[in-house]
């Protein structure tokens, strides 16, 4: 399937972080310094800006007196007043909480000290040294937050007082009134653009968010332990918070409480919506530096979590989170095709029921170490989605025989082909896998339903016949099949030499994934044109329902277009692969193999190559066989002629 989404003019030129990073990055250009050195510092600041607004609203709040605790007579003097409107009781300062640090960490709000707000550093002169006054503020917010100890950018002494003042005047340009969410986005902007400045380090940072937000939405974070053992800056985390923010229906399952200590929402109580409530963090990173800005970002969108790195810590030969088996939920980019791995160190983790249940590869390659480790740490009904290389679907030796294990466990669950020029650093394909631990228990659900308010819902009235048939049509036994899907020809060009997918994009791919698990769909991203092409592709026929009722497209019949529909194979997009067919393609999770072509589509060079290499396999085999049975034939006429 081919939709290449219109290019968009470059409405960002206006937008408020586009000139934010124009001007931060004409400063860094006059200052010498490099991206690497600039990146941390300029964080910090916008870091910092957005700290102290939500500082101020939260004083703000604990400064208001409540209107049922009037104060006693003769209190109140020498405290200043407040707009409260008329009538409105003057605060007093017996009992206050508004310096008391705990006021604001019960609200998840980072506490600063007078000389650790970014409006006390705006308005120092340049006469001062205002490089050591952010570096002591940094110091005196980690104080005061010990969850931030050891994390902030404390290297602004490189900076000259002009520089910084001047940055501090642009990143004061951010609106105070400026909701939380856009303060996230700004501070991604900024990641994404470091990671390109820095070319190829960039990449190890950071994944862009078009990527993880498919991830997000195809394994539905509603709640539950979440871990990333590469979690580079944080992305997976601030998408899957994001997500369970956008979709604020309860999920799909009841939740299971958090382990005691996790999470804030209290035991029994209802589902929330809120990340900080609903979301257990964990988190791996090798690299201090870049542990230190996942632990910002999260701080940034107002989550914490429990980030491990540095230290000598190395998700192949430690599990400081004791993970095997206890996550509800796995995402990653780990680093493709990585070499020199120590075994030996790896020995007593092999085995059932530990890291790395089907055995080691004997290749110098740990791509099937990353993949069981995805699979080790999920519990029984656990998710996990990550990239990998495309290498890895195909691996033959060792790693096919790990991969077999893998199939045959029924976890793979989906597996989607990403064409190249989808990431800042490399132009290079790649390939996400999607496993569910749950998926061969999982029974059949209802037909479902997709509503114009975006989540989908089963509807009350029973299905026509033609719709029962559409329903019939689209059951999936997920426990004997894999989804594949083939997107590398779904994206929008976002410059020469980068593309992304668009929101509409996403949601169509994430809600085709419904389709074939039988799940209500959901287009609270993606919307309408989402929706329209799910209607385009996986239409059955007109809905019969009487009465206007809705129709599983979401619109009502007798309207021009209304339509059931239900998961179908379509060449060039998606197939259902039996494990039964798996298997007759030597265990192979290339979509490639499985999707095909639609009838009509001219194949790219990239397919002819794909196809020409999977011919090519076969026609060795096959040579292999022949060769086999001439020395057979040989043997057996050698041994007649001498009897």
């Amino acid at each position: 399937m081919i939709w290449i989404a219109p290019s968009e003019k470059d409405t960002a030129t206006n937008t408020l972080e586009k000139r934010l990073w124009d001007a931060a990055d004409q400063l860094r250009a006059n200052s010498g310094l490099k991206p690497q050195e600039y990146s941390g510092p300029i964080l910090g600041l916008i870091f910092l800006r957005f700290a102290e607004v939500r500082f101020i609203a939260q004083r703000a709040k604990l400064e208001t007196p409540s209107p049922r605790s009037p104060l006693p007579v003769g209190e109140g003097a020498g405290v200043r007043m407040h707009s409260l409107g008329e009538g409105a009781a003057r605060p007093s300062r017996r009992g206050s909480r508004v310096d008391d640090p705990a006021a604001y960490h019960a609200e998840g709000i980072l506490y600063l000290p007078a000389e650790a707000r970014f409006d006390y550093l705006l308005n120092r002169p340049e006469a001062e040294n205002i490089g050591a006054k952010v570096n002591a503020a940094m110091r005196d917010i980690e104080k005061h937050n010990p969850q931030l100890a050891g994390v902030l950018p404390k290297t602004y002494n490189l900076f000259t007082s002009t520089l910084l003042k001047e940055l501090l005047k642009k990143v004061s340009e951010i609106p105070a009134s400026l909701d939380y969410d856009a303060f996230g986005r700004i501070y991604e902007y900024f990641l994404g653009e470091f990671a390109m400045s820095e070319g190829q380090g960039g990449g190890e940072f950071y994944t862009p968010s078009s990527i993880v937000r498919l991830l997000t939405e195809v394994i539905e974070p509603y709640h539950g332990r979440i871990l990333d053992p590469a979690c580079g800056s944080g992305g997976m985390f601030v998408q899957s918070a994001r997500f369970v923010a956008e979709h604020k229906a309860a999920p799909p399952s009841p939740p299971s409480p958090l382990p005691m200590g996790e999470g804030r929402r209290e035991e029994g109580a209802k589902y929330t919506g809120d990340p900080a409530r609903e979301l257990s963090i964990h988190g791996i990173e090798k690299t201090d530096e870049t542990g230190r800005l996942c632990r910002v970002n999260l701080a940034v969108h107002g989550l914490e979590g429990d980030i491990r790195h540095g230290g000598n810590v190395n998700s192949y030969y430690d599990d400081p989170h004791d993970a095997t088996g206890r996550f509800d939920f796995a995402l990653a980019n780990p680093p493709f095709n990585v070499n020199a791995v120590d075994k030996e160190r790896l020995k007593d983790s092999v085995g059932p029921g530990r890291r790395f249940p089907f055995g080691l590869p004997r290749t110098d390659n740990a791509n099937y170490l990353w993949i069981q480790l995805f699979f080790s740490v999920l519990n029984e009904k656990g998710r996990a989605g990550f990239v990998m290389a495309n290498s890895a679907s195909d691996a033959r030796s060792s790693e096919q025989e790990l991969r077999r294990q893998l199939i045959e466990s029924r976890a793979v669950d989906v597996m989607v082909a990403v064409g190249p020029n989808m990431f800042y650093t490399v132009t290079l394909p790649c390939t996400l896998w999607f496993l569910d631990r749950g998926k061969a228990s999982t029974p059949q659900p209802p037909s479902p339903q997709p509503s114009p308010k975006g989540r989908g819902s089963v509807a009350a009235e029973l299905p026509s016949p033609a719709e029962r048939r559409a329903r019939d049509e689209g059951k999936q036994d997920r426990g004997n099949t894999i989804l594949f899907i083939d997107a590398r020809h779904i994206y929008r060009q976002v410059d020469r030499s980068h593309r992304e997918w668009t929101p509409a994009q996403i949601g169509f791919l994430a809600n085709l994934v419904r389709l074939y698990r039988g799940e209500a769909l959901d287009f609270t991203l993606g919307g309408e044109e989402a929706r329209d092409k799910i209607i385009e592709v996986f239409a059955t026929q007109p809905s019969t329902r009487p009465g206007g009722h809705p129709s599983p497209s979401g619109r009502r019949a007798g309207d021009e277009g209304a339509r059931a529909v239900a998961y179908k194979d379509v060449a060039g997009l998606c197939k259902a692969a039996t494990l039964k067919e798996i298997e007759a393609q030597g265990w192979s999770l290339n979509p490639g193999r499985y999707v095909g072509v639609a009838a009509g589509v001219a194949v790219s060079d990239e397919d002819f190559k794909e196809q020409l290499e999977t011919l090519n396999e076969e026609l060795e085999t096959l040579n292999a066989a022949a060769r086999g049975l001439e020395t057979t034939i040989a043997s057996n006429v050698t041994e007649i002629l001498e009897a």
